[in-house]
């Protein structure tokens, strides 16, 4: 017979309480590594948006992510005439907070030519920007629906098309508008300052500035070739998307990743000794029926069976519901949570190396019992 089916039936409602407990806590390490995860792919989305070869901005500058970057409007045409360009394009970015549906929020506002390289193409419903004013594409994540119209700056957008996962490291709604508009919110200076500016006989900036140009490359074009004329410039800076991406996850967002790195690490660390706890508990309780089973000539690998199997019973089945839970309720994050499959399997790997690990102290503590204690000595 299979002592430790049997013992779990005899003792079922306690097997699933302690289930339910190690599924609670697999969860919330399930979490923390979908969270890691959609860190990194949110820092990366709006990167990997524009399907571009090479970023162009301003020299000495590692914009217009990790810092200010502003660059002339024309210099989309300087490089779209660069040898191996196939497409360029003028981007702006800007964070906003805007009021619509009774609450105030936090929008991530991308200035895009219509029709050139950097503006949304794959639309999950609503049709692209076709005006050079006053339309915009959203993330759904924004709450926005087609036709919905929000106030940006002194000027009412409408909703004409939706994107799905554009968000930028920090977790905000991207919002795509035409570049015109978008210049205007970010360089713009409203009346009253720019009588200001006028009467201490300041120079106004010119509106037709850029955060960045993208450019596309054609098929057997060299990414570094065209990066490498382009800093020849002297007063522009350019960098290939790998090494945009490699800033991103390396500086934008590192601290944020670390850290929930260590505190998943804790969380693991955390779950080894909760189950090892609650391995050796259960066996210390059992340590008359142990010596009971030593007592008729049971073998050693008997008694070691019986609490290895409880311990991946317990494991297997806490990892079980734990993905269960994360996969009902991941949606339900303010920010996005990534599970992949390798990283359940991971999970999974790490669970039952613990539970084996953690049932040492269990089999130790059985192998050391006394037969004569089933006789009450």
């Amino acid at each position: 017979m299979n002592l430790a089916f049997r013992d779990v039936r005899h003792n079922l409602f306690r097997f699933l309480l302690t289930c339910l407990g190690l599924s609670l806590l697999m969860a919330v390490v399930l979490s923390m590594i979908g969270i890691y995860n959609g860190l990194v792919v949110d820092a990366l989305t709006i990167v990997r948006a524009p399907d571009a070869d090479v970023w162009v901005v301003e020299a000495r500058t590692q914009g217009p992510f990790a810092e200010a970057s502003r660059i002339p409007g024309d210099t989309r045409d300087a490089i779209a005439r660069l040898h191996g360009v196939e497409e360029a394009g003028s981007l702006t970015y800007q964070t906003a907070e805007a009021t619509f549906g009774g609450r105030t929020h936090r929008l991530y506002l991308v200035g895009v030519e219509p029709g050139r390289l950097g503006a949304p193409s794959d639309l999950a419903a609503g049709r692209p920007i076709g005006r050079s004013h006053h339309e915009i594409v959203a993330d759904v994540g924004a709450g926005l629906a087609l036709g919905d119209r929000i106030p940006l700056g002194r000027d009412t957008f409408e909703v004409v098309g939706l994107v799905r996962d554009q968000v930028n490291s920090g977790g905000d709604p991207a919002i795509y508008l035409p570049l015109r508009d978008a210049q205007r919110l970010q360089f713009e200076l409203a009346p009253p300052a720019a009588r200001v500016q006028i009467a201490r006989g300041a120079a106004i900036e010119g509106k037709n500035t850029v955060n960045a140009v993208v450019a596309r490359l054609a098929p057997g074009a060299s990414a570094e070739a065209v990066v490498e004329t382009v800093r020849r410039w002297k007063h522009l800076a350019a960098l290939t998307e790998a090494e945009q991406e490699h800033l991103l996850t390396a500086s934008v967002v590192d601290r944020a990743r670390r850290q929930i790195g260590l505190f998943m690490g804790i969380l693991l660390a955390v779950s080894a000794v909760v189950i090892a706890l609650i391995i050796y508990t259960m066996t210390m309780e059992k340590l008359r029926q142990i010596a009971t089973l030593k007592l008729i000539g049971a073998p050693d690998r008997t008694i070691v069976g019986l609490i290895v199997q409880q311990s991946l019973a317990l494991g297997g089945v806490g990892w079980a519901f734990g993905l269960i839970l994360v996969m009902l309720i991941k949606d339900v994050f303010p920010r996005r949570v990534v599970l992949e499959p390798v990283n359940a399997l991971a999970l999974a790997g790490i669970v039952f190396v613990v539970c084996i690990a953690a049932s040492g102290l269990g089999v130790r503590a059985a192998l050391r019992v006394d037969p004569a204690t089933a006789l009450g000595g």
